[in-house]
């Protein structure tokens, strides 16, 4: 499919535009606030944030009091202001990456609709919005949406100046939009904000020669916002800290790729069955779609020097974090966006021709009623002490699940077999929209096993001022946001233990000696830990008196 060379009216895509972020806020939104915050992620990137706001020092970030520079402080800005805005609830918080998903969705519409026309791009817009990968951690207080998005904005307006005609207003601007979108994406994640785009942009330039774009990139204007943009905060927290540099650039960036330093090490394949999983059910049209970017020839490379970039892309940025020795799902998500191109592409070219689609339908109503049948028969499965857990909250929603993925299975082999591309398409994009509404329906009922949250509410109004609140051989990261107050850990420091060394800290991080003293005070004590640690506990003989247990946690106190 040629890039489009004529622009369309302008009232159609503010049109589009509008009804796409609408329909958009609705998806991302309608469960923003359906479950707890879960540890360790979505509790530490809030806790950073909420003592931002408590203290004022916007500079160096402080995780339960301790200084805390494995990432830079973007995300955290944001939440804050949530929180001084809406307070500490959990739609109000998800708001942040809620809105960086939507506007990846956007951002990959305009682009999609610039370069390939209307259909591609509002197709990309479904695809990517879809994803399961995509949609939950558009639903996760994490920072991977926020640099995924940020890296998005840079590649695509790249992309797209490239093809605007020399010396345009709109080359100027992208160009600059991209040295922006780098910066503000080393401010979320760090040196992956240059390091990916760089090596992207580097393997384009040679494979096609097009050494020639270093001159138009409007690299000394372009440098300069970089600058301006990304040096400051690290300036700044550089002269508070004089500790900063050498763990923020050695530690979390050198030391955490090449080596297995954060216990992360999965083998170089890890990441493929993340993406196909993560893309379904769009993993059926991603061989097709990343075919249909290949130039037919190696001589036509240049013609297809769009789809080349978006190719290049993904596979770049998986191999890049395949040859890490630290991995986490989440790493994979700039993936997402242009393989949504790719396919959204490939859709619109296939409704178009209006090609049939019987077979992909087929195998994925077989696949959508196997795992259907299968959800619907889980809860008479489970084993009695996870049934009596699970049965009141999950066994609605598991049937729900099972019913969207019938949905998702049936009505595109439906349409398939009448003929009508364009409804298995739609169908395609309504299902999978209902399987992720669905599942995220069926994550509260996990609520206990992931979250502290209401055993801290339980607790919060009956805590007197001289109270101690100490978490025990383990660090509950919510458990701070819940109870709006700085906590002591016992027998833990993790990755708090850089702040530990370089300020003193013993008044709230202590020792097992000092808990046991602790304990045996004057003070009351409110201990929080996970049944195994509190079961050794207990049987040391030390008196615990338990309050309550929520799944897997346990609060007890010492009197």
């Amino acid at each position: 499919m040629a890039t489009t060379d004529h622009p369309e009216p302008t009232a159609t895509w503010r049109r589009d535009f509008a009804l796409l972020a609408l329909a958009l806020g609705l998806f991302f939104g309608l469960a923003l606030g359906a479950r707890s915050l879960w540890g360790p992620d979505e509790g530490r990137y809030v806790e950073i944030s909420r003592e931002m706001v408590v203290t004022g020092d916007y500079v160096t970030p402080r995780l339960n009091g301790v200084k805390y520079f494995e990432k830079p402080p973007l995300v955290y800005w944001l939440e804050a202001g949530a929180i001084r805005l809406f307070g500490l609830s959990e739609w109000a918080l998800r708001l942040v990456p809620a809105l960086f998903a939507i506007a990846g969705c956007l951002a990959v519409y305009a682009a999609g609709r610039r370069l390939f026309g209307r259909r591609a791009g509002l197709l990309a817009a479904g695809v990517l919005a879809t994803m399961p990968l995509y949609y939950i951690l558009g639903n996760a207080i994490t920072l991977d949406m926020a640099v995924s998005v940020l890296l998005t904005l840079a590649l695509l307006a790249f992309l797209v100046a490239v093809e605007e005609p020399e010396g345009s207003n709109q080359r100027r601007n992208l160009f600059w939009a991209f040295y922006i979108a780098l910066a503000l994406a080393t401010l979320t994640k760090g040196l992956i904000g240059i390091v990916i785009p760089g090596m992207i942009l580097f393997v384009w330039m040679a494979l096609l020669n097009e050494w020639r774009l270093l001159a138009r990139l409007r690299l000394i204007s372009g440098t300069v916002l970089f600058l301006l943009v990304a040096v400051p905060w690290h300036v700044l927290v550089a002269r508070a800290n004089p500790e900063f540099l050498r763990f923020y650039f050695i530690h979390e960036h050198f030391l955490r790729y090449t080596t297995k330093l954060h216990d992360r090490y999965e083998p170089p394949w890890y990441f493929l069955p993340v993406l196909l999983g993560g893309l379904i059910p769009w993993t059926a049209f991603l061989v097709q779609g990343l075919r249909g970017a290949l130039p037919t020839s190696w001589r036509e490379k240049k013609a297809a020097r769009v789809t080349l970039f978006l190719f290049l892309w993904p596979m770049l940025v998986v191999g890049f974090f395949s040859l890490s020795d630290s991995k986490l799902i989440p790493y994979i998500l700039p993936a997402a966006p242009p393989l949504a191109l790719l396919i959204g592409r490939h859709l619109a070219d296939v409704w178009e021709r209006g090609l049939k689609l019987r077979t992909v339908t087929t195998l994925l109503l077989i696949l959508a009623a196997a795992l259907g049948l299968g959800l619907a028969l889980a809860p008479h499965f489970m084993p009695p002490q996870r049934l009596e857990r699970y049965s009141g909250l999950l066994a609605g929603p598991l049937y729900l699940l099972a019913g969207s993925l019938l949905v998702l299975g049936i009505l595109p082999f439906v349409f398939s077999r009448k003929g009508r591309t364009d409804r298995v398409i739609v169908s395609l994009v309504g299902g999978a929209a209902l399987l992720l509404l669905a599942l995220v329906a069926c994550l509260p009922a996990f609520n206990a096993e992931r979250s502290a949250r209401s055993l801290a509410l339980w607790l919060k109004p009956r805590l007197q001022p001289s109270d101690q609140v100490l978490s025990y051989r383990t660090y509950l990261q919510e458990l701070p946001v819940y109870l709006e107050r700085r906590i002591l850990i016992a027998g833990w420091k993790g990755e708090l233990e850089m702040g530990t060394q370089v300020e003193d800290t013993s008044a709230w991080i202590i020792d097992l000696e000092a808990f046991e003293r602790l304990w045996i005070g004057p003070r009351r004590v409110y201990l929080f830990t996970d049944a195994g640690k509190f079961d050794k506990l207990a049987a040391t003989g030390i008196p615990l008196r338990v309050l309550g247990r929520s799944g897997k946690n346990v609060l007890a106190v010492n009197r």
